[in-house]
């Protein structure tokens, strides 16, 4: 559109300087101006409060405002075991379980499961019905939806860990001739599904600490633990493209032997590859040497692992996070002693370290009942163990302690596993649950 502007001016006496003005007065009524329209306001980030479903951004996650995002969780096991419910319920109430979890400072719960517990006939057990009287009649997939469903209510998120393919029982791989890999996938996909637009659910952690005869980049689909991930991931994300897709490591590569679940190395020749690349983490579990006594913890003084121990963890699964990859979730960890040996050493060393990078983990476990590292609920299943507390939160503004007021100290009871002479993962293999406080009711 043209703005044809004319004037004319009668007499010539007017003041030069009048016309100059006239003039500018006249032209800008000419011009097309802009209306200022605000401008949309930045996030305003704040800590403990997240918007949305999460993304990866290099090594960090975000949520859906940009903002970053770290999850200081904690397991709480059982949906994974032969309870097929969560433990503590016998002397707890679920609903104060899920707010002291709030209230200790943690903000994500790693909740394992086994692909059992949807078949009609795994009956949850353990659980005192006159303190959870809404529980009643619930099993599988309702029971566990009623525990999501209390967690969203007060800010908890969650991040789903297939377990186990049957209860209490941990493969070398993830899949077993009960449970195919076809029906892993269907019950992944199921969730998605499910649990679709829900953003308590933040992620699907894939299979838990696959091992040998595990492999990563092997090319052979039955043992490739990297194209099963690949996958399974893809079918989730077609169905729900807002979870998280978390896949842990294996043991051995190329010779070199780790925790179950926590050797990460083949994931720099041989990345996962999925249809949203934001969607992956990497996800690494690591333990001290009451677990076992690993060759790397052979010191002559614990006190040198102060300066060794990050080698290891940078070689083994931290190089994705500090490369800027992807983010790295350290899913499992655990002890009971904070002292001067190696294991306190190592509990200290692996905390700074996950502090110092900002890297999200989930402690294991949050249950009193964790036989090889002790819960942070002590054996009554209501007092928080809040030396445990301290290390895992000190830089949360979390409500329990000050943490620079704690002071180390040794934890006197004897590993479960060392006392068994079990490696933790024959351990947790073997190991049947307390449940004389689970009583059925």
């Amino acid at each position: 559109m043209k703005c044809l502007c004319r004037t004319s001016f009668r007499r010539r006496s007017i003041q030069p300087l009048f016309v100059v003005v006239l003039g500018i007065v006249i032209l800008s009524a000419c011009i097309p101006t802009t209306i200022p329209v605000a401008k949309k306001a930045l996030p305003r980030c704040r800590p403990g409060h997240t918007v949305g479903f999460l993304r990866g951004f290099h090594s960090e996650l975000v949520d859906a405002s940009g903002c970053q995002v770290r999850l200081s969780g904690v397991n709480w096991s059982g949906f994974e075991s032969g309870t097929f419910a969560p433990h503590g319920l016998g002397v707890r109430n679920w609903q104060s379980m899920l707010k002291q979890i709030e209230r200790t400072g943690f903000n994500t719960i790693r909740l394992p499961f086994s692909n059992q517990l949807f078949d009609p006939s795994s009956k949850p057990q353990g659980i005192n019905y006159r303190l959870n009287p809404d529980l009643k009649g619930l099993r599988g997939l309702a029971l566990m939806d009623r525990i999501i469903q209390g967690a969203g209510k007060i800010g908890l998120k969650v991040i789903l860990d297939r377990h186990d393919p049957m209860a209490d029982q941990r493969p070398a791989l993830w899949y077993t001739d009960q449970v195919p890999q076809t029906r892993w996938i269907q019950d992944w996909v199921m969730l998605a599904q499910h649990y679709r637009g829900n953003t308590t659910i933040i992620g699907a952690d894939l299979n838990n600490e696959p091992h040998s005869p595990a492999t990563w980049g092997g090319g052979n689909p039955s043992t490739d633990w990297r194209l099963a991930a690949q996958q399974a991931g893809n079918a989730i994300l077609a169905v729900n493209p807002q979870w998280l897709i978390i896949v842990e490591g294996i043991d051995v590569y190329q010779g070199d032997s780790y925790w179950w679940g926590g050797n990460l190395q083949g994931a720099r020749r041989f990345p996962v590859r999925l249809s949203r690349p934001d969607k992956l983490v990497y996800s690494a579990h690591d333990y001290g040497p009451e677990v076992y006594p690993e060759q790397w913890f052979q010191v002559s003084n614990p006190a040198v692992l102060v300066h060794t121990l990050p080698a290891i963890w940078q070689k083994h699964w931290a190089y994705l996070h500090q490369n800027g990859t992807a983010p790295v979730f350290v899913g499992e960890f655990g002890w009971r002693s904070m002292g001067q040996d190696a294991e306190g050493v190592w509990q200290r060393t692996l905390m700074t370290f996950l502090h110092a990078h900002g890297m999200s983990y989930a402690y294991w476990a949050w249950n009193a009942d964790s036989g090889d590292t002790g819960g942070i609920l002590q054996d009554n299943w209501k007092t928080v163990n809040q030396s445990k507390v301290c290390w895992l939160l000190r830089t949360s503004a979390h409500k329990t302690c000050a943490c620079l007021q704690c002071k180390p100290k040794i934890i006197g009871e004897a590993s479960s596993a060392r006392r068994l002479g079990l490696h933790k993962r024959e351990y947790r293999k073997r190991n049947t649950f307390s449940r004389a406080s689970q009583t059925s009711l």
